[in-house]
């Protein structure tokens, strides 16, 4: 009895999928040249040939203003860096890295006699959730990261390809 009821529901289902559209490909989608973070906007852009063609909202690190200066300060940096990396298993819903610490970076820090950080990424949200939806959608609660909802994390993958700039101002 129990099959039956099963199978009445999954025929409507089977059916919406075999008149569905197939999903896109990756090579359909546009490929940004640059990034660009607005941290005040709380925004990510993406450029082609320096028009924006999507912009994203984002979450920033704990204490948003201000450029990172030092490992565990909770901010986000400020500068010209490249997406060097890609990760599918990261503790959170994908994830791309972004080249901090630059020299400049790794400069300041050597003269201050502390460490820059590093590990700063663009990435969607927790895979072990600790906090409400709500929260991650509308606090600064990373690290010093760039946080997106998952839905735009997978965009921003198929846009972005290996060593896009990305310019993250104040």
């Amino acid at each position: 009895m129990a099959g039956n009821k099963i199978h009445k529901l999954m025929a409507p289902l089977v059916l919406l999928l075999l008149v569905m559209p197939a999903a896109p490909e990756a090579g359909q989608f546009p490929v940004a040249d640059k990034v660009v973070i607005e941290k005040a906007a709380r925004q990510l852009h993406l450029l082609q040939k320096g028009k924006i063609f999507r912009t994203f909202e984002i979450a920033l690190g704990m204490v948003p203003v201000g450029d990172k200066k030092q490992e565990g300060d909770f901010k986000t940096p400020e500068g010209s860096y490249l997406l060097d990396g890609r990760n599918p298993n990261s503790e959170f819903f994908l994830s791309i890295h972004v080249s901090y610490p630059n020299l400049v970076d790794r400069r300041e820090a050597a003269s201050e006699g502390i460490d820059p950080g590093g590990a700063i990424m663009i990435h969607g949200q927790p895979n072990v959730p600790t906090r409400s939806e709500g929260y991650y959608r509308t606090q600064d609660w990373t690290n010093g990261c760039i946080a997106v909802s998952n839905s735009d994390m997978i965009d921003i993958w198929l846009m972005t390809g290996e060593n896009t700039p990305i310019e993250i101002k104040p």
